[in-house]
């Protein structure tokens, strides 16, 4: 699919699940448990060990039933190994204009990262299909919907910070989607290989988003 159907899957969505653990091992598991819990949209970071191989075995096991992403992409280099090895779309910390331009060459979709308006700005002229405030926990959806007020075309995913209680807030302040990371992926549940825990978090993200989108919440 092109970056822009890409988009949509994400914005349709609303729900990016960040995959962060110190051994790869299992986290095939964890994508396939974060599919049978309604999320299909998975970002696997640069900070897991043999993430190009990880990238490589859950795109050959679950295909396009779930959009694939790589995150933590710091230079164009990583971006293009990425992209090689199956990732569908690729998330950056910062504001890297050449990951953009890359990522525009393979037709990929990118969520550049930034914080103050002036990166956000930036990254957004430079082309990023959506831009990541990063990190969303400093300033909270207060912050987010301050951003929003000037730069409404700018579509906004906060990362750190979201989870169930904070979601709705997030939503409703002008988030575009949310990225969850160890809200929803738990410590605990990697340290057990508690599947079951990760399955049952993603359907209550899921749930969340779908009442939050509804104005039940």
């Amino acid at each position: 699919m092109s970056r822009h159907e890409d988009l949509q899957r994400v914005l349709d969505s609303g729900l990016v699940a960040i995959i962060r653990a110190p051994s790869g091992e299992q986290l095939v598991e964890v994508a396939e448990a974060l599919l049978a819990g309604g999320i299909d949209v998975i970002e696997v970071t640069f900070t897991v060990p043999g993430v190009l191989e990880i990238i490589k075995e859950v795109r050959a096991k679950l295909g396009d039933r779930i959009l694939l992403g790589a995150g933590t992409v710091l230079d164009p280099e990583t971006a293009r190994a990425a992209i090689l090895a199956g990732a569908e779309f690729l998330v950056t910390p910062t504001v890297n204009v050449d990951v953009i331009k890359m990522c525009h060459r393979y037709d990929k979709l990118v969520m550049a990262g930034g914080f103050t308006p002036t990166e956000i700005l930036t990254a957004w002229e430079a082309g990023a299909d959506v831009v990541k405030v990063f990190p969303a926990e400093i300033g909270g959806p207060a912050y987010l919907k301050t951003l929003h007020g000037p730069l409404p075309q700018v579509r906004l995913l906060p990362t750190g910070g979201v989870h169930l209680d904070t979601l709705a807030d997030f939503v409703n302040a002008g988030a575009c989607a949310v990225g969850l990371g160890s809200a929803l992926v738990e410590k605990s549940a990697l340290a057990n290989r508690d599947m079951q825990r990760v399955e049952q978090m993603a359907r209550s993200f899921v749930e969340k988003m779908r009442s939050v989108r509804l104005g039940q919440q």
